[in-house]
């Protein structure tokens, strides 16, 4: 992985171009790394990104072809690499925006899903292709493309691991939108500008609020709800939020 931090935007870049920003072990350690290291009083969003020509191929399989483990060795692996790096996306305080610059498979789409936010380009390929390795998906998959995409869509693309581009990606809202190459990093600094004219505190409250109510019933989604916006109300960010209304000027936060 390679780690960028410029103006609030930490960008992280796989950096295998020779295997397809495949993804072992190590990569994945190093992405759920560099995801939790990162802060709401430095940063304003996270980019993930592939060195071209792709975003990642997924988990390598020639890594895979070379273990040699037992069930309790392969659990310990999976939670602490894979699934960790999905674990720190969903929990980062901090906006995490996945821009898909080429192929996006198995591991790769599930980083993908786990995003706030994803843009990508017309012509990538899509695939959640773990079962045609014989695994079923990890890295979260199961969890947030039922959630992104609904139930009959995610076992479709889970249980066939067919292959779509990214208009697809687009239509069934695993992405944000597919923009053409050329406005891919204005389309993904439009929406890191957008965070970071927000006070960032609030937003990571935000994304935590609607991830803990995933699955609550109304009557425990709403008094998480208000358990949050009590916490928001007693906020600098809320005090500055009024005062900068009441006064016509644009907010300043920290």
């Amino acid at each position: 992985m390679r780690v960028e931090d410029e103006d609030g935007v930490r960008t992280i870049t796989f950096d295998r171009p020779g295997m397809m920003n495949a993804m072992d072990i190590e990569v994945a350690e190093e992405l759920a790394d560099a995801v939790d290291e990162t802060t709401v009083e430095e940063h304003d969003a996270v980019v993930i990104t592939g060195d071209d020509p792709a975003f990642s191929a997924g988990g390598d399989i020639q890594a895979m072809k070379q273990r040699e483990e037992g069930p309790h060795e392969a659990y310990e692996r999976v939670a602490e690499s894979f699934n960790r790096a999905a674990a720190t996306i969903m929990q980062s305080p901090v906006p995490v925006v996945a821009k898909v610059n080429g192929d996006c498979v198995g591991a790769g789409l599930a980083i993908v899903a786990a995003a706030d936010f994803a843009y990508t380009v017309p012509d990538a390929t899509f695939s959640c292709a773990f079962i045609r390795i014989g695994l079923i998906p990890d890295t979260g998959a199961t969890f947030t493309l039922p959630k992104l995409l609904g139930l009959r869509t995610a076992k479709r693309l889970t249980m066939t691991g067919e292959f779509f581009d990214g208009e697809e990606a687009e239509r069934i809202d695993l992405v944000n939108e597919a923009v053409d190459p050329e406005d891919l990093d204005e389309a993904v600094d439009a929406i890191c500008g957008k965070l970071g004219r927000r006070p960032t505190r609030t937003v990571g409250m935000t994304k935590q609020a609607i991830h803990e109510n995933l699955d609550n019933d109304w009557r425990k989604a709403l008094d998480y709800e208000n358990h949050m916006q009590v916490q928001a109300y007693m906020m600098d960010e809320h005090e500055e939020g009024v005062d900068a209304f009441l006064e016509g000027r644009d907010p300043e936060w920290d």
